[in-house]
């Protein structure tokens, strides 16, 4: 489904991303773990082009979206992307947020997309949520209302952007329920995250990216019990 060749990206210089060449096929659940400033979260924006590369491509569904000449606002339509903050918009109630894409993009009519707001909002457990506004609800809620808004529009992969890392602890627990359901629906995922015990649970490949390169990549298992790389074995004996 996602293909990155050579992937590259400089900050002012300074090389965040020096060549990841990575395959995510489609139904995988892959987790990207690593310290802060590896480059993890500026390859997962790369994919939809949130950060633009500075070298390599990246192919999405077989179209080379590295291309100048792709219309990246239509590739972006199929993949659902959630964020640490969850950039709702708070002037705008819980329906609002799930209903405007789709209705804006001509993807669903008003009714329609009502109609998926409520059963996204069953789904996620908030269902008496619609009329509420963001400011009203907990970060744990708002950030099951921005994965239902990134589920609106029927994505093809979804990318989580370290998407606990903001909530308070007791509110973790709710969100990475909704995204172990996703998983096993068979929701093709991209998640950069610090939660072991997620990447453990639901990943089929876990990354372990370091000073901008996959350092280690296996299966949760191996990964976890027989890490090969000294750098992956440090950073483990930190945070388990």
């Amino acid at each position: 489904m996602i293909v990155t060749k050579d992937l590259k990206k400089h900050f002012a210089g300074h090389e965040v991303l020096r060549g990841i060449s990575q395959h995510i096929v489609k139904g995988e659940k892959v987790v990207i773990i690593g310290p802060s400033g590896s480059g993890k979260s500026t390859f997962l924006r790369c994919l939809n082009l949130l950060e633009e590369p500075t070298g390599g491509e990246i192919i999405f569904e077989g179209k080379t979206i590295t291309d100048p000449k792709v219309n990246i606002d239509q590739i972006r339509q199929k993949m659902g992307m959630v964020f640490q903050q969850f950039n709702l918009f708070p002037m705008k109630t819980v329906r609002q947020n799930i209903t405007l894409a789709p209705v804006l993009l001509k993807k669903m009519s008003q009714e329609q997309a009502d109609a998926r707001a409520e059963e996204l909002l069953k789904r996620i457990g908030l269902p008496d949520k619609a009329d509420s506004y963001p400011g009203m609800l907990s970060g744990g809620q708002q950030q099951r209302i921005a994965i239902a808004r990134a589920l609106a529009m029927n994505p093809d992969v979804m990318l989580f952007d370290e998407p606990t890392s903001a909530l308070d602890p007791e509110m973790v627990g709710e969100v990475l329920a909704i995204m172990k359901e996703l998983a096993q629906e068979g929701m093709t995922m991209v998640v950069v995250t610090h939660e072991m015990g997620f990447a453990r649970e639901v990943g089929s490949r876990v990354l372990f990216i370091d000073e901008g390169i996959v350092a280690e990549e296996n299966t949760p298992y191996e990964f976890f019990n027989s890490p090969q790389n000294p750098r992956l074995q440090d950073f483990l004996s930190k945070v388990l």
